[in-house]
């Protein structure tokens, strides 16, 4: 060890980067490659999704409730055994948890939006189901007439503009969901808007609707409906002619439910109190979003107990499917330690996993945990379109799962003729709980999607190739951390500080064109020592890998962090030249 990093030190310290050799990756996981590609066909995967996109699903609602069902359903089969009691002694086992609502859930029937005194009917539910705000109440039956009334400023929200009328807005969904009361107070017969953000291509997309939501309210009658491109085209032709009226029919159901999330667990055989977690949400009404994310990860959970049954895989470590409403369940689980007999270790989320790129664009991305890429965006690290906020040091979360989980997909990127990216961490979905309970989290997704939560994100634009190779590197990256040992720890060290050794330089030849081009010294030197303080405790975090301490991992995480600290001195003095 202490030698091989020597000499990729004295190369790098004679800038010949090109002699480095690539990241190496734990000797376990040609194996665990070789498992995963021989039983995984991404069918399981690509059944479900089909299945749970035919619904539009919200917590406790009947398609959230048939997913939950199905789910169940296909486990047995698999072998798992439901049980009430978290801490059971069966191997494969899985519990579904119930608790009561405190709102009524939401479910959208039909909805059909015309222009009076033309044959022109704007939007109909069975071809826009996206169409109906959620928490929309019905109308009467027979509908609701009323004059559009534009508004187009928020000062304009007064009873004096809307009473009696429908408003017609192209403001944000942010302002309109701001000014829900002053609607509702005000006397709008309802809420029309159209509002979509650019990556949705509207134009090339005329059809598409990306759904919204109106503030929960047990007393209020309200309803609101979203536009397509097209059907704000044709609205907007119509009022350039004179006063619009248009009639409003709308069937929705509210109903007290329970909110359901199934937890299925493969009890480890050795170290059955650590553990790694998969969480897929199941609410939102898409095929990719995130049908696929409920698909895969049930593939890797019946495949996984599959092997397990057949003697061809052994856990050492608990591993753990959970899937929910997005964020709560996810939070709640790991809230709840009396619920569980397992610390959680790492933690995966799968949320718009199935991609055909062909057709939405974008690409597959492991969206990493916060490090200073999330900082200092440059370089070949870039945001999605999905976006996030700067981050600062003190939001820094430095870990070994970042590189090991990106080097695996990329294996399989190159084994499939795949393409594998990154972002720098962004937040918004089942990775944040466990990066806010200092679990390592990383998310598994795609972006930019131009059918994202909207109604044409259906199940001709997801690939079964897609599901198969993100539940391929999902399951590599569980398996070499649940059977994780001294041997694999400090193969994962080598590969940590490999990654850790070209990231430095990267931002040294930055660096030094930034300094070129006029901008300080202090600040390239501050992005060069943010990145070597986040691969030192990267480094340290490797001790977690074996369950006692072991003096000869700590020595040679010792080793490398003095050696990466040595290489980022001798970049510092070279930038100061």
């Amino acid at each position: 060890m202490k030698i091989k990093i020597a000499i990729l030190l004295t190369i790098l310290c004679f800038g010949l980067i090109a002699c480095l050799q690539s990241p190496k990756l734990p000797a376990t996981i040609p194996e665990y490659f070789d498992l995963a590609r021989k039983n995984f066909n991404g069918d399981i995967a690509f059944k479900t999704t089909a299945f749970v996109a035919q619904f539009w699903r919200v917590a406790g609602n009947t398609g959230y409730n048939e997913t939950i069902k199905s789910i169940a359903s296909q486990l047995e089969e698999a072998g798992y055994v439901l049980v009430s009691d978290p801490k059971t002694d069966q191997r494969l086992s899985y519990r579904i948890e119930k608790r009561a609502m405190k709102q009524k859930t939401w479910e959208p029937v039909s909805a059909r939006l015309t222009i009076l005194g033309t044959s022109q009917q704007l939007l109909e539910y069975s071809s826009n189901r996206n169409m109906i705000y959620v928490n929309t109440t019905s109308t009467p039956s027979d509908g609701i007439v009323g004059e559009i009334v534009y508004i187009n400023h928020e000062e304009e929200f007064t009873p004096e503009k809307i009473k009696g009328k429908i408003v017609f807005t192209e403001m944000s969904s942010h302002t309109v969901y701001q000014k829900y009361n002053a609607l509702v107070d005000g006397g709008a017969l309802g809420l029309i808007s159209y509002n979509n953000p650019a990556y949705l291509q509207s134009e090339k997309n005329p059809t598409s609707i990306q759904f919204r939501s109106l503030p929960y309210s047990d007393t209020d009658v309200f309803w609101g409906i979203a536009l397509s491109f097209k059907a704000k085209e044709k609205l907007k032709a119509a009022l350039q002619n004179g006063k619009v009226t248009v009639k409003a029919a709308i069937e929705t159901k509210r109903y007290p439910s329970e909110e359901l999330t199934i937890i299925a667990n493969i009890k480890g055989s050795e170290i059955p109190d650590e553990s790694f977690v998969f969480s897929a949400h199941i609410q939102e009404p898409g095929a990719n979003d995130n049908a696929s994310g409920v698909g895969a990860q049930l593939e890797i959970a019946v495949i996984s107990g599959n092997l397990i049954n057949a003697n061809k895989l052994n856990l050492k470590r608990t591993l753990t499917f959970l899937w929910g409403d997005e964020i709560i369940s996810t939070e709640r689980y790991i809230e709840e330690k009396e619920k569980r007999n397992t610390k959680i270790n790492w933690g995966i989320s799968l949320d718009m996993v199935g991609e055909n790129t062909s057709l939405t664009g974008g690409s597959f991305l492991i969206e990493k945990m916060p490090d200073p890429s999330a900082i200092w965006t440059r370089g070949n690290d870039k945001h999605s379109e999905w976006g996030g906020k700067a981050l600062t040091l003190e939001n820094m979360k430095p870990h070994y799962f970042n590189d090991l989980i990106i080097e695996i997909f990329k294996n399989q990127g190159e084994y499939a003729n795949w393409k594998v990216n990154t972002n720098p961490f962004e937040g918004g979905s089942d990775h944040t709980p466990f990066l806010r309970a200092n679990i390592p989290g990383l998310l598994l997704w795609h972006f930019t999607d131009q059918f994202y939560h909207t109604d044409n994100d259906r199940i001709n634009k997801v690939s079964q190739e897609t599901l198969k190779n993100v539940s391929i590197g999902a399951l590599v990256g569980a398996c070499t951390l649940v059977n994780a040992d001294i041997y694999t720890a400090q193969e994962i060290l080598e590969n940590t500080l490999n990654a850790a050794i070209t990231r430095l330089n990267n931002e040294f030849t930055l660096s030094k064109q930034s300094i070129n081009e006029g901008n300080l010294l202090s600040e390239e030197t501050q992005i060069l020592t943010a990145w070597s303080k986040w691969y030192d405790d990267a480094l340290g975090s490797i001790e977690d890998l074996v369950p006692d301490p072991n003096k000869k991992l700590k020595s040679e995480i010792t080793e490398s962090q003095l050696q990466l600290q040595s290489l980022t001195n001798s970049l510092i003095q070279d930038l100061e030249k």
